[in-house]
């Protein structure tokens, strides 16, 4: 294979791991906003219980 060649799968395989890093990065902010919505109300609610019940 060419330098030239190994250039272009090499630029090709970036592109892809490019991609796949992309859509993991979205993921993983998604997962951290849900989780921390969560934590959000799960807290509210204990509090709101705690108020009502001492």
């Amino acid at each position: 294979m060419s330098v030239h060649a190994s250039r272009l799968v090499r630029m090709a395989e970036d592109d892809e791991y490019s991609a796949l890093s992309e859509r993991r990065q979205r993921r993983i902010k998604m997962i951290a906003w849900v989780v921390i919505v969560a934590l959000i109300l799960v807290a509210g609610g204990a509090t709101v219980l705690a108020l009502l019940f001492g």
